[in-house]
């Protein structure tokens, strides 16, 4: 008896060691798919949703409202100008000292790692269209080796501009804070939309490091493609 009570004593430990065996296959494997993707976001905190690129999930969840803004070309840009590509949008303005010439600078890599691609648009918001007229944004452009092609700055309404970073892009880090239509917007985030204008990642634009991530899952955007 005590050979059948050793042999089952066996047995078990052998079918409960292949159980974990799958069980770190299957956590391996899903744990490899989200790092094969990107999460999906639909609000300020950030918080990330692992959905399937074609879930019918994504028909109700938030993504970027139609926009009509012009570029310093002097171009319309809509929504319809970004259809089916992925971009990159941040929001600046050209008087800026601070952190806007670092922002541009590091917007210029990501012109740079991704000029053959025509799948990929740069945006750039003006915070103060009152001033950065279409004339003052072409200098700018010229001055900083922007490429509309490429890269559209981008002027018009001022508080279309404003509701687009705060209530579609939640690019301020001020979390769950009303903000008056009338305060400044001043934010070093860089926010990553997919073709169909869904937020896909949001990134510090003045850190190098964030930036080479930003290339990173731009390409892993492609690949959903």
């Amino acid at each position: 008896m005590n050979w059948i009570k050793k042999k089952f004593n066996m047995l078990s430990k052998g079918v409960l060691f292949l159980v974990l065996l799958v069980m770190l296959a299957c956590n391996g494997s899903k744990k490899q798919d989200q790092e094969a993707s990107l999460p999906f976001y639909d609000e300020a905190t950030f918080t990330p949703h692992w959905l399937e690129a074609g879930s019918d999930s994504l028909a109700q969840f938030h993504r970027i409202s139609p926009f009509r803004l012009i570029n310093q070309e002097g171009d319309t840009i809509t929504e319809r100008s970004v259809a089916g590509k992925i971009y990159v949008t941040d929001f600046f303005f050209t008087s800026c000292p601070g952190i806007c010439p670092k922002m541009t600078t590091n917007m210029a890599l990501l012109q740079d790692a991704f000029w053959e691609d025509d799948g990929v648009l740069l945006l750039s918001h003006s915070v103060t269209p009152e001033h950065d007229s279409v004339p003052v944004l072409q200098d700018y452009a010229l001055a900083r080796g922007v490429d509309a092609r490429k890269w559209h700055l981008l002027t018009g309404d001022r508080e279309q501009i404003y509701k687009l970073g705060r209530q579609d892009y939640f690019v301020e880090e001020d979390l769950g804070l009303q903000k008056d239509p009338e305060e400044f917007l001043h934010t070093e985030n860089f926010v990553l939309i997919d073709p169909q204008r869904h937020i896909r990642g949001i990134y510090n634009g003045l850190n190098k490091a964030s930036i080479a991530q930003l290339i990173t899952d731009i390409h892993t955007l492609r690949m959903e493609q």
